[in-house]
């Protein structure tokens, strides 16, 4: 494990969170399995197909929005209460739903982004647990552009974002003209339900 040296930040990284054949074997199920879906997204006035495919578990019952996307969750599977138990180990805290995002090839991608919606909490906590291709991932502070960072988010390894991290940094994971193959990326998060 190693920190993320950014100021206004705790990221923790951990290269080696699953260990190959456990992480291949992961993929394989979750690219087979899971109930991917493809929703539409409004950016500047104009509406596209979402970039990549995404699906949504949990264990609340609680929709998750983002974008104007509402997502409903599916049970979460015996797989994913397992990779949350091993979670734990790192992390204490009681993720209750995990956002799926399957990168078909480079055209695939997520825009810059903070995860930062109010049903998530002050200080979200996000895990993010990466298969199959490796993809790049760019951070930049929101009040200083001139902050910057890339690091590569390799199979079965974990991203652990905490504390002030979404109130002063963005993050994306940018298209590449490169010939990739599939990613699978697993973010647990906790959702609780926002009063109005």
């Amino acid at each position: 494990m190693s920190f993320i040296p950014l100021p206004d930040a705790t990221i923790a990284f951990y290269p080696d969170f699953l260990k190959k054949n456990q992480a291949n074997e992961m993929f394989e199920s979750l690219y087979k399995e899971t109930s991917w879906q493809q929703d539409p997204i409004t950016v500047f006035g104009k509406t596209y197909p979402q970039p990549r495919l995404t699906a949504l578990y949990g264990n609340n019952g609680l929709p998750y929005s983002y974008s104007n996307i509402t997502m409903h969750p599916h049970p979460f599977t015996q797989e994913m209460n397992l990779l949350l138990n091993n979670i734990k180990a790192v992390c204490s805290t009681e993720f209750t739903s995990v956002l799926m995002n399957l990168y078909r090839n480079g055209s695939d991608s997520n825009g810059w982004h903070s995860d930062d919606e109010k049903e998530l909490g002050a200080d979200p906590v996000i895990a993010s647990l990466s298969l199959g291709a490796t993809r790049m991932f760019h951070l930049r502070h929101k009040f200083d552009k001139s902050k910057r960072h890339k690091m590569e988010l390799t199979h079965g390894s974990l991203l652990l974002m905490s504390g002030k991290t979404q109130h002063f940094w963005q993050h994306q994971i940018p298209k590449t003209k490169k010939e990739v193959a599939p990613r699978i990326n697993l973010t647990f998060r906790k959702i609780t339900v926002v009063k109005k």
